[in-house]
């Protein structure tokens, strides 16, 4: 799939959407503001559709098409890519959901609708794969997009707030410029294109969770990654890793400043480099001062 597209939609929107970001807990009114409304629609409608053309056009253009068909991928990456299609949408769901709060809707609306305008988007991109003779419709893509997505709502509906969210991080590693055509030559190409160095976190926060005595901000991460991956299909020596580290919930600081507050809810699906466990398939383990 299109996945390093996905995540530089994903930065885009960060970037792009920033100012209109603001987390649901610091929205002071519940009317809805029709200009701040027109701006969070038909910003996210004019990117979705415009992204999408444009993907379209400069990606499935080279490649022939075909009737719509199904493809199993299920297999490739070592699911790398399946767990960043769920960072993906529970980003998107989560910026999506603080942006029509920022308009002023209703949180339960917010909620279904800015939730799930990542898992629309996603979809969109699917069918194109669906039309593409060199992909396919993928299930097992839908299915994560399914997950991030669902992540974000459930837990939005029932805790009114996130206690466990998904988080990535990146390095570079020495595989891309074995295979740069594919893993990326420049370093932002590399960040986003290379799965070897591409971690997607699960993060709880402990106090949300029960731990009374932990700081507000205070979370545990365990993430999954992959490496010795050249090839979608797998290589020899590929293997999974596991990491265990705590995290800081930045938007948790309890910073007054309201720009700040932004700024770090924008940030906080980004994993903060601290002290890691990591645990290879096979059982052995290795520590990490910083591991990014």
């Amino acid at each position: 799939m299109r996945t390093t597209f996905l995540r530089w939609v994903c930065g885009l929107t960060v970037w792009g959407a920033t100012p209109f970001l603001i987390p649901a807990q610091v929205v002071d009114s519940t009317d809805v503001h029709r200009g701040r409304a027109w701006v969070v629609g038909g910003g996210a409608g004019a990117l979705a559709v415009g992204s999408l053309i444009a993907l379209d056009q400069a990606w499935y253009a080279d490649y022939e098409r075909s009737a719509f068909h199904f493809f199993d991928d299920g297999n490739e990456w070592l699911q790398m890519d399946k767990v960043g299609h769920a960072w993906t949408t529970y980003t998107l769901a989560s910026y999506g959901h603080a942006a029509f709060r920022w308009a002023g809707l209703p949180e339960k609306r917010s909620i279904w609708i800015g939730g799930s305008l990542g898992w629309a988007y996603l979809a969109g991109i699917e069918y194109l794969d669906g039309r593409s003779a060199e992909w396919g419709f993928s299930w097992g893509d839908m299915a994560a997009n399914t997950f991030g997505t669902g992540l974000f709502i459930a837990q939005q509906l029932g805790w009114k707030e996130q206690r466990i969210g998904l988080k990535y991080s990146a390095h570079l590693t020495d595989y891309a410029p074995q295979r740069p055509e594919v893993l990326g030559s420049t370093t932002p190409e590399r960040i986003l294109k290379d799965y070897n160095g591409a971690t997607v976190w699960l993060s709880g926060n402990l106090k949300a969770l029960g731990c009374q005595g932990a700081p507000a901000w205070l979370n545990v991460a365990v993430g999954y990654g992959a490496q010795g991956m050249l090839n979608a299909e797998g290589d020899r020596g590929a293997h999974r890793q596991f990491y265990f580290a705590p995290d800081i919930a930045l938007s948790r600081l309890p910073v007054k400043s309201r720009l700040w507050r932004t700024v770090f809810f924008v940030l906080d699906r980004v994993k903060v480099p601290l002290p890691t466990l990591e645990l290879r398939e096979g059982g052995s383990l290795r520590g990490h001062w910083l591991y990014f």
